[in-house]
């Protein structure tokens, strides 16, 4: 169980700080830059972030209903904060599933192809979805901090 708990931490902190990161950090830095260096810089930062994504997006639910089953006992053991947690990161991995295959294809196409103003408008869709997924992400962190707590 500690193995389980240990990853399904990790890679919590690896998304939800990236988004943190992505979305506080690099983005106010890089909006002064001009389209021709900014796009890029973005296409390469998702390029070396995903690959991460991709590996919190198994790991949490694997993890998650590894602890469910055997620390809970199952679904019906589990409390409302895990179904909490549970329901929100669906929707998390949903909204990132979208990224993935849709805005983030494009802008990387749109770059390659030298058309920024097309990556320009891929961007904003994923800025707005990461931002939501930043907030669902640090909701799920407080109701798993907290959750114990609730009776």
């Amino acid at each position: 169980m500690p193995v389980a708990l240990a990853l399904h931490l990790v890679a919590a902190v690896i998304w939800v700080g990236g988004m943190f990161f992505a979305y506080i950090a690099l983005r106010p830095a890089a909006a002064s830059m001009e389209p021709a260096l900014r796009l890029p810089l973005w296409s390469r930062t998702f390029e070396r972030f995903f690959p991460w994504v991709w590996a919190a997006v198994i790991l949490l639910p694997a993890t998650g209903y590894w602890m469910i089953f055997h620390a809970f006992g199952g679904m019906a053991h589990a409390g409302l904060s895990i179904n909490i947690m549970q329901t929100l990161a669906i929707i998390m991995i949903m909204i990132y599933l979208h990224v993935y295959f849709a805005p983030y294809r494009r802008l990387n196409r749109a770059v390659a192809a030298g058309d920024f103003s097309a990556a320009g408008k891929q961007l904003a869709q994923i800025r707005r979805l990461i931002g939501i997924n930043l907030l669902i992400g640090l909701t799920t962190v407080v109701v798993a901090g907290a959750g114990r707590y609730w009776r």
